[in-house]
This record gives C-alpha cells, structure tokens and sequence, in this order.
C-alpha cells in the first residue's frame, strides 16, 4: 500500500480544537486525522457493507 498525501482546507478554530485533541491523546495531528477517517469508513461499512475496490 503506497502512502499518498491530501491537502484540506479547515478554519483555525477547528484545526486549533483537532490539535488540542490530538495532544490529549497524545498524537500527531496527523495520526489523530487517520484515525478519525478510520473510524469513519468502519462506521460507514458497518451500515452499508464493506466497500470493495473498484
């Protein structure tokens, strides 16, 4: 699996409040992204079903 890079565009006081976050759990800002889509794309999966490669 390559890893690939995305460019977001997010207002200060959210981005501020996603590094408190990721302090608290003792992440990167980055890590704690990952997560976050991760737990997404389970959650997604979990009421519509594996999402397969196309």
């Amino acid at each position: 699996m390559s890893i690939k890079s995305v460019s977001i565009r997010i207002d200060e006081e959210m981005l501020n409040k996603l590094h408190v976050v990721a302090d608290y759990e003792g992440r990167s800002l980055n890590s704690q992204v990952l997560i976050l889509i991760r737990e997404s794309i389970a959650a997604y999966e979990e009421r519509h079903g594996k999402i397969g490669k196309d």
